[in-house]
């Protein structure tokens, strides 16, 4: 009896029923055949390690790394370490692939939007690829760190990074860094480039491979580069980018003029002629202002709701002059500028809407970190970068399909919004699908024989590594 009740009231909040339950194993297994090829190289088929690397991410709580999954996975830690760091499986091709499996959803074909963010990783040095002292703004201070920039996809249901890349400051391509570079295997085709270059290049990767997205969003690190904007708005994709308070715009059209100089010809630098201008945050009290207290959506912990206020603007760019929309956003003593270039007949209240999914990649940062194993992840390679992100990304994948399945198929009893006096149930996470993946996966428990034999492994590779190192440290006799 209590069995049955227990299945009726997991029925009721959209649970999957327990055969399917004991089915994720192969539900991983199949998903994980779509992507198979992808990870296979001409010489040798090691595609077995890339399923259990991601059935690693998905079920261990902890030691996710190379070496921690491998011994999972009952794998060599050399081998593990030789399939992330080395094999040459392409990360590009297998990122592309999961886009184009994300494209053909249901779920992304109104209305969902692409979130450019960046997210750092603290580093004890400088020889993993890219670690440097640069601004970590999970700890919100200068520190040495490694920084990607990362794309994700999302729509108020779900969220998934799709795309993202290793950011390497300036320094790495001097010749200071020549050794470091070859070291962490940065190839020599490797460029600098910033990180809204990086964006930029990923947005279009998107866009290329058919990802469907209504707008892009971004923090003002990407909102406040006048060039990213522009190429957004050359290529017909909607922006929302947040810009510091004391960003200049224009009221009225300004004109670029070219003074005479004191030989009476025109002056090789430009001129702005404006009537009005001013900075964003001088029109935070403006009269001429649109305003509305907008309800952006019904969240676990109440209706979410904040102030905008809107006008059209002028901006200048070099001599690019371009007209946008100024949109703020005031709530909980915080306010927030951001230009958009939004068709002029848009609604306030849609761009509010399409503007407040940059929430969504704080939840996608947050679920690769502690439900996927990020910031666990430790290698010096640029390669092994790469090949993490892929399958953290393709792991993700996973979690947010077998959710959106379960959504349509197993529907929640809409009487438990009266039972429980709240306008919005809370809908299955990411940590849910991954408890249930490892009751249907139990992670195997070392016994005291085989907890020696790993032991006896550790040091057999500790004396190896020892015996490399005094052979490279022996002198050539003369």
């Amino acid at each position: 009896m209590r069995n049955n009740e227990s299945t009726t009231e997991a029925s009721r909040w959209g649970l999957p029923l327990l055969q399917e339950i004991e089915q994720l194993g192969d539900r991983l297994g199949d998903f994980y055949d779509k992507f198979r090829p992808l990870v296979r190289t001409r010489t040798r088929d090691t595609s077995d390690y890339g399923l259990a690397y991601m059935s690693g991410l998905l079920r261990m709580e902890s030691e996710r790394n190379i070496a921690g999954i491998g011994r999972q996975a009952g794998i060599s830690p050399q081998n593990m370490q030789h399939f992330i760091s080395n094999s040459p499986w392409s990360h590009s091709a297998l990122i592309q692939a999961i886009q184009a499996d994300i494209s053909r959803h249901p779920e992304f074909q109104a209305g969902a939007i692409l979130v450019l963010d960046e997210s750092a990783e603290q580093k004890s040095g400088e020889h993993s690829a890219g670690a440097g002292r640069q601004h970590n703004g999970r700890l919100g201070k200068i520190e040495m760190s490694q920084v990607g920039v990362f794309l994700s996809l999302v729509t108020p249901r779900v969220n998934t990074w799709i795309d993202g890349e290793l950011f390497l400051q300036e320094r790495w391509f001097t010749p200071a860094y020549a050794q470091l570079r070859q070291q962490a295997g940065i190839p020599e085709t490797q460029t600098f480039q910033t990180k809204p270059e990086k964006g930029w290049e990923m947005i279009q990767r998107a866009k290329r491979n058919g990802v469907p997205f209504v707008a892009v969003v971004m923090d003002d690190l990407y909102g406040r580069n006048n060039k990213l904007r522009y190429q957004l708005d050359q290529a017909g994709i909607e922006y929302y980018g947040d810009v510091p308070a004391n960003t200049t715009v224009y009221l009225d059209k300004p004109e670029i003029v070219y003074p005479l100089t004191k030989r009476n010809k025109p002056s090789k630098r430009p001129c702005i002629k404006a009537q009005r201008r001013c900075q964003v945050q001088d029109l935070l009290n403006s009269s001429a202002l649109e305003r509305a207290v907008i309800t952006l959506r019904p969240s676990e912990r109440g209706e979410l709701r904040a102030e905008f206020a809107r006008c059209r603007v002028w901006t200048v760019d070099e001599t690019k002059v371009r007209q946008e929309w100024l949109l703020i956003r005031q709530d909980a003593g915080t306010v927030t500028y951001v230009l958009s270039n939004a068709a002029a007949d848009i609604s306030l209240q849609e761009m509010a809407w399409r503007k407040s999914h940059r929430y969504f990649i704080e939840r996608s940062h947050q679920d690769a970190k502690s439900e996927l194993g990020w910031d666990e992840f430790q290698a010096i390679k640029y390669q092994s970068w790469e090949h993490q992100l892929a399958l953290t990304i393709l792991a993700s994948w996973f979690v947010a399909e077998t959710r959106l399945d379960w959504m349509r198929r197993f529907e929640q009893d809409p009487a438990l919004l009266a039972q429980y006096e709240v306008e919005v149930l809370p809908l299955l996470s990411v940590r849910n699908v991954r408890e249930l993946l490892r009751a249907a996966m139990p992670l195997p428990q070392l016994s005291p024989q085989d907890a020696r034999a790993l032991v006896v492994e550790h040091l057999v590779n500790r004396t190896r590594s020892r015996k490399s190192r005094l052979r490279r440290q022996q002198l050539p006799e003369i």
